[in-house]
């Protein structure tokens, strides 16, 4: 079993007419889903698809490019202890675009990472040309756990995380960046704390590039990752189930 551990199959707003269909080829694939949430919107949209599909587990927040819409939704959903609600996301700071300012991303990212703690559960992180910023502001909040989704930094980035016990999202960037830089990074990710992801509909890994993303490719991904580190896909694909397994609590 396969475990893509962010996608957005879930949203309407991407996935208007074969949904389904999308869902269905990835569950053939033999691929749990865990759709994550942008905004209070589609955080929404991820209660009610997990409470109607098998197979699915769901994570809601609100994206940095969206804090300047608020979050107060997000503690409601909690509230109302959904079953398959198993963790926060996505949340963080982008500074690659200016959607919000960062006065208020940095608002949305603690009063989110403060529910964390509250309701005990794990973050997925988005972090983009922000991590000056964004340790000072993980550290205030010891006990948290999570991952950082989509991970594209650097090795002293790489190596922050992994002494704060934190995950790695690894997706389809992995297989088709032409950057150096980043490829030495993903070849020296520990098995132990990558989680396999697809962000589907973005990202679509190598050779599919130009479709869709859907969950059901995730195991691109897990086979280019068993190539950089010269072991079988079956090794990588149990080791990263147990981790978002461990993770995630599922």
């Amino acid at each position: 079993m396969l475990i893509d551990t962010h996608c957005h199959i879930h949203d309407s707003e991407f996935y208007l007419e074969n949904r389904e269909e999308a869902y269905k080829e990835s569950v053939d694939a033999d691929v749990t889903m865990i759709c994550v949430g942008t905004d209070e919107r589609s955080s929404r949209e991820v209660v009610d698809f997990v409470a109607t599909h098998d197979r699915t587990y769901g994570i809601v927040g609100v994206h940095p490019h969206e804090a300047k819409h608020g979050w107060s939704d997000i503690e409601r959903i909690l509230s109302e202890d959904h079953e398959k609600i198993i963790g926060i996301g996505e949340i963080g700071l982008d500074y690659f675009y200016s959607h919000s300012t960062k006065e208020i991303q940095i608002e949305a990212l603690e009063a989110q990472l403060q529910l964390a703690l509250t309701y005990d559960l794990p973050v997925s992180f988005h972090v983009r040309e922000a991590f000056d910023d964004f340790w000072p502001i993980f550290d205030q909040y010891p006990g948290i756990r999570g991952v950082l989704h989509s991970f594209t930094d650097t090795q002293q980035n790489l190596d922050k995380a992994l002494e704060r016990g934190l995950y790695i999202g690894i997706n389809g960037i992995s297989t088709f960046t032409k950057d150096e830089l980043q490829k030495e990074v993903y070849k020296n990710v520990p098995i132990e704390h990558i989680l396999l992801e697809t962000d589907a509909p973005f990202l679509t890994p190598a050779p599919l590039r130009g479709k869709m993303n859907l969950p059901a490719y995730v195991g691109r991904v897990a086979e280019h990752q068993a190539m950089l580190k010269s072991v079988l896909p079956d090794e990588i694909i149990r080791r990263t189930t147990q981790n978002a397994k461990v993770l995630f609590r599922i």
